[in-house]
């Protein structure tokens, strides 16, 4: 018997997050994974970020998790999505090299002090009297322990679909784990199946890149972290096709033979990331649907065919590859898959993570019910840092939906529940204007100072940033414009009447001038280093305070705090709504007026029930 006082069951996204946060807090922790050589494996496309999932990777760096520094040091190609629009929706995505991005993940945890990689398969979680002891191991071992964090991914009871072929798989040909899903099942839990695929990799060589679209990287290199790399990116091309008519009547005529369509899958899918099959029964009006080529590593010749993600036969994928411009003599390396795996109801958690019934036991990544690298990593932070918390004897974080989509994401999936695989999206933010990537390190890096995940140079480095904006908003914004601009401005725009735009911050509210594009007239003692930053709060700065003021209003609900032990038997509150409030058990007001089905009126009744006890 070997003894940790923390146990990270699998080493992914979530996995590697929770293990290095526990350990950074200075608690002994195993981070136990079936294979060493693919910790922080991509599973499926070779990107980081993109809209929602940018912003999350940014409170991961925020919080001081590793994401954001792995990506930023590996990335072959980094752009700024939606440049065009407001800085709220804005969001960084980057090409991974997959090889490189899984040999430093596992270097910075190796480097990690407190953190041990261990290979093994968990077989069973052993519980006394409500409360974790500790991991039984299939190869006979037993890890005792104080706290388990169970990021299993798709490996927990996961099974591969390749047409008519099925196998027990975690990835193409990596063992799954049925043990531990018996476990979980002993312990109470709910399990159901979801469901993820992939498509085929293919030959580099065997692509014809002038017949495509062709997408390089934005200069300079949009990072995630805000610690940037000092370093000159080579940026790799990606490249745009899309399916057709042919392809679509190939697809339908063998979609019988889809494991998705022949009855063999049973879980539930993502409905924002389907598979080709499910897009053309869906959309049978479209004509033809994107494909991107992505690079999967530098050193590698495989490319991913992102929008075709698949379960038909291996054959079929050849057949219908070949009819896309650009492949026609395609070669695959690695065919298409679909994968079923265990996910439990997160309904059965507490915000901080942690299960409601057994103490010290927490869970993070797709066993939640979510899809997607960024989403399991938020969690694994947030899962590996409570349980240290824990452990100290402090208070759990939980971050607020008005501090960060990770706290959107967390609420959503226990207080809410999931049917489906849960994908993060700024819709599903209502104070998405205060959430924006920019200013991820003014909401969440005092939080990782804090409780020891940013160190005491980068926490001052953000304090003298929003300083200097503060200063620039009190001393440069107020002055006349001819004090800041130089003539040839004035002359280049004599279609603006300059007797009602007097000041500097007056011209930048007007939503035809940009700061980027000001820039280039402004003297250079008044030039800015964070353009996006103030021109954010001189141009949304109404809209940022109504919503602040929402946000105040929400406080006050959170504060009305629910006793662990309070009966729901109210009178005047119907069967359902408290069948609802006993399921999830609400910490305070504002998280039982998210709960699907509570109304006003039954949040009225148990104020005053409150209130009254």
């Amino acid at each position: 018997m070997i003894y940790f006082d923390i146990v990270v069951i699998g080493a992914g996204h979530a996995g590697c997050e929770a293990g290095y946060a526990a350990a950074k807090l200075g608690f002994k922790t195993c981070l136990l994974t079936i294979n060493l050589d693919l910790i922080g494996q991509m599973s499926c496309n070779p990107a980081i970020g993109g809209l929602a999932k940018g912003h999350i990777v940014r409170e991961i760096d925020a919080l001081g998790g590793l994401m954001a520094r792995i990506i930023d040091k590996t990335g072959i190609q980094f752009r700024m999505l939606n440049k065009s629009r407001g800085p709220a929706v804005q969001a960084p995505r980057a090409q991974a090299d997959k090889v490189l991005y899984r040999i430093e993940m596992r270097k910075a945890l190796e480097e990690t002090q407190n953190l041990y990689l261990v290979q093994d398969i968990a077989k069973r979680i052993v519980v006394q009297n409500s409360s974790v002891k500790g991991v039984e191991l299939e190869s006979g071992n037993f890890i005792a322990c104080n706290k388990v964090i169970v990021a299993t991914g798709t490996f927990l009871g996961g099974k591969i679909f390749i047409g008519d072929r099925t196998y027990p798989a975690g990835r193409t040909n990596e063992l799954s784990s049925f043990s531990l899903a018996d476990s979980l099942k002993e312990l109470g839990f709910n399990l159901t199946r979801f469901k993820t695929g992939t498509p085929a990799r293919v030959h580099r060589d065997s692509i014809d890149f002038s017949k495509m679209e062709r997408q390089d990287g934005d200069e300079p290199p949009p990072f995630f972290s805000f610690s940037p790399p000092q370093r000159k990116v080579e940026q790799i091309p990606c490249y745009l096709t899309y399916t057709n008519e042919r392809t679509h009547e190939i697809i339908l005529k063998n979609i019988h033979r889809s494991s998705l369509f022949s009855g063999l899958i049973q879980g539930i899918g993502p409905r924002y990331c389907p598979s080709i099959e499910d897009k053309l029964k869906k959309f049978p009006d479209r004509e033809r649907h994107q494909v991107f080529l992505e690079p999967e590593s530098r050193y590698t010749v495989e490319y991913y065919v992102n929008g075709v993600s698949t379960s038909l036969p291996v054959e079929v994928q050849y057949e219908y590859l070949r009819t896309i411009k650009g492949l026609e003599n395609v070669e695959i390396l690695r065919p298409g898959y679909a994968i079923e795996y265990f996910a439990i109801d997160p309904l059965s958690l507490k915000p901080d993570l942690q299960s409601k019934e057994i103490d010290g036991l927490y869970f993070a990544g797709q066993i939640n019910g979510t899809s997607g690298y960024e989403e399991a990593a938020g969690q694994g932070l947030i899962a590996g840092l409570n349980a240290a918390l824990s452990l100290k004897g402090e208070e759990p974080v939980v971050l607020g939906r008005d501090e960060a989509y990770i706290g959107v994401m967390i609420d959503d999936l226990v207080t809410k529940g999931v049917d489906e695989p849960y994908r993060m999206f700024t819709s599903r933010s209502e104070y998405r204007l205060l959430l924006d990537h920019y200013s991820a390190d003014k909401r969440l890096m005092p939080i990782g100072h804090r409780v020891g995940l940013i160190d005491e140079r980068t926490f001052q480095r953000m304090l003298d940033k929003y300083e200097e904006i503060e200063r620039y908003s009190k001393e440069v914004l107020p002055l006349p414009l001819k004090k800041v601009f130089k003539n040839d401005f004035f002359i280049a725009h004599p279609e603006v009447d300059w007797g009602r735009i007097q000041t500097f911050e007056k011209l930048l509210k007007r939503p035809e001038f940009s700061f980027s594009y000001l820039s280039s007239y402004v003297f250079d003692r008044y030039k800015s280093d964070y353009q996006v930053e103030i021109e954010t709060r001189v141009k949304y700065s109404g809209y940022i305070e109504r919503e602040l003021q929402r946000v105040e209003r929400l406080k006050e609900l959170e504060r009305v705090k629910i006793p662990e032990n309070f009966s729901f038997q109210i009178p005047g509150i119907s069967r359902e709504v408290r069948e609802k409030l006993e399921k999830v058990r609400p910490l305070n007001l504002a998280q039982a007026s998210r709960i699907p089905g509570i109304t006003p009126a039954s949040i009225s009744i148990l104020l005053l029930a409150i209130r009254k006890r």
